[in-house]
């Protein structure tokens, strides 16, 4: 059977009106459902509206902060430190960005950080912000009270999955990386578990150290494996320290902290390419690159080599046009919020 498509627009109506009754300012009820709706958009259903109900939860629980404004720790105008009091983690992220973006055209490069917010969702989600004005843009996020990951060769968690992205112009589409330091995340291996599946390969480790495929074991004292598996997890290890540093160190808010509830630390950087060699240099440099990789000749069994971020626009382009199809689950749990806060789900068009 064909899935449900929706119109991306109409959805975002539909979560902005349940994230708004729900008690968000309406800055911040918009914020989080542009960014969800957009992670669904470019294919990370795991970020996407799935994340609404933990989202909701939040608020009722008063782990998630409805209203305000960050804290402000720290502006020099090319370099800015906040604290996000908890703030929605959507709202802080796509304001600062958009505050690096503006600032950018003044300093060349901008760097933001923030600390004590609450959960970012899919950072591909806030790349083009930046790409779109023929920026760099670097984002990258840890969540200090999470432990799932242990350093490669340990057992114990320490880390969270720490992931890191970029967003490149070219003379095309942009470059979009979204990669994370584990070889999995929390919000699949959740996935897993509720729906009573494992993993195709041995990507965790049980509380002795011995891997396996079942995310289960995460319950049970298990942990997730660097980027790089057994083989080559020191890779991952040494990106999850970095990422750390970048994050909760310029934050100043980690895991020495030792806090609790829902949270993350958060670096992004925006570079203005005019303010080096200039941006017609810039886009030739990476034009050709992005070329190169596509026309490099694919191996056996590989129909032809994609770009990061390439596959995500290609599903937003025609989920615009379509409609968007949502993980199984989700629109109905989505609906079962909007009910328990009064919204009329009717206004929600199904193609």
């Amino acid at each position: 059977m064909a899935p449900e498509l929706h119109d991306a627009d109409t959805l975002t109506d539909l979560a902005f009106a349940i994230f708004k009754a729900a008690g968000l300012e309406p800055d911040k009820a918009h914020a989080v459902a542009e960014i969800l709706v957009e992670a669904d958009l470019m294919g990370h259903t795991t970020h996407g509206l799935a994340l609404a109900p933990w989202y909701l939860e939040s608020i009722r629980n008063g782990v998630m902060t409805k209203s305000g404004a960050p804290r402000v720790i720290s502006d020099r105008g090319a370099c800015v430190a906040w604290d996000g009091l908890r703030l929605p983690g959507a709202w802080l992220t796509a304001t600062a960005m958009d505050l690096a973006v503006e600032r950018a055209a003044t300093y060349g490069t901008v760097t933001v950080t923030i600390g004590n917010s609450h959960h970012i969702g899919c950072l591909a989600a806030y790349l083009t912000r930046a790409t779109d004005r023929g920026y760099v843009a670097l984002l990258a996020s840890s969540s200090p009270s999470g432990a799932s990951v242990a350093p490669f060769g340990g057992t114990r968690g320490i880390f969270t999955p720490n992931p890191i992205a970029a967003g490149i112009p070219t003379d095309g589409d942009p470059i979009l990386i979204d990669v994370s330091a584990s070889i999995t995340t929390n919000n699949m291996s959740s996935r897993l578990i509720a729906e009573g599946k494992t993993f195709e390969h041995q990507w965790l480790l049980d509380r002795d150290g011995n891997p396996t495929n079942d995310p289960r074991v995460l319950n049970n004292g298990g942990t997730i494996l660097p980027a790089g598996g057994l083989d080559h997890g020191q890779k991952g290890y040494a990106l999850a320290i970095l990422v750390e540093a970048l994050t909760q160190g310029l934050a100043g808010f980690g895991r020495a902290d030792k806090p609790e509830g829902t949270n993350a630390s958060v670096f992004l950087q925006v570079i203005d390419p005019t303010a080096f060699a200039g941006e017609a240099a810039f886009t030739r440099q990476t034009g050709w690159l992005a070329e190169a990789c596509r026309t490099n000749p694919p191996r056996p069994g590989v129909e032809r080599v994609r770009l990061p971020g390439e596959s995500a626009a290609r599903r937003k382009r025609k989920a615009l046009v379509e409609g968007l199809a949502l993980h199984d689950g989700v629109f109905d749990k989505l609906c079962a919020e909007a009910v328990r806060l009064g919204i009329d789900v009717n206004a929600t068009s199904r193609r």
